[in-house]
């Protein structure tokens, strides 16, 4: 069990190291290019994906991890919220436009009947 262990273990490590590389931008990659550092994690076995986690791959703090391009929650996404308040508004608007149309369809009624009743007793 412990002689598989000594082959899985570098293994994964090679794979999880090759699928990171590959997914990480071009321009995140440091002291060299994105295909060297994919040559490299193939041929060294274990030195390379070890070397391409400690000094392949700009990595930034974990508080920043949730900001620039990540998923943020939607009640931690002020963009979110602004356009849920913006719905609202919206919404608020067409209620008021609607009011405003019947109590113009009312007054244009009472209009109508005053210039009609107002014709009949002439």
């Amino acid at each position: 069990m412990l002689r598989a262990l000594l082959y899985i273990l570098p293994l994964a490590l090679t794979i999880y190291a090759f699928i990171d590389c590959l997914n990480t931008p071009e321009e995140e990659t440091k002291h060299l290019p994105k295909v060297v550092w994919v040559i490299i994690i193939l041929l060294f076995w274990v030195v390379g994906p070890i070397v391409w986690l400690f000094a392949g791959k700009a990595r930034r703090p974990a508080s920043a991890r949730g900001g620039a391009g990540g998923w943020v929650a939607p009640d931690d996404n002020p963009e979110f919220l602004k356009s849920l308040k913006q719905q609202d508004a919206a919404d608020d608007d067409e209620a008021v436009l609607k009011d405003w149309e019947a109590d113009l369809r009312r007054r244009e009624e009472e209009l109508k009947k005053r210039e009609s009743g107002e014709d009949t007793d002439k």
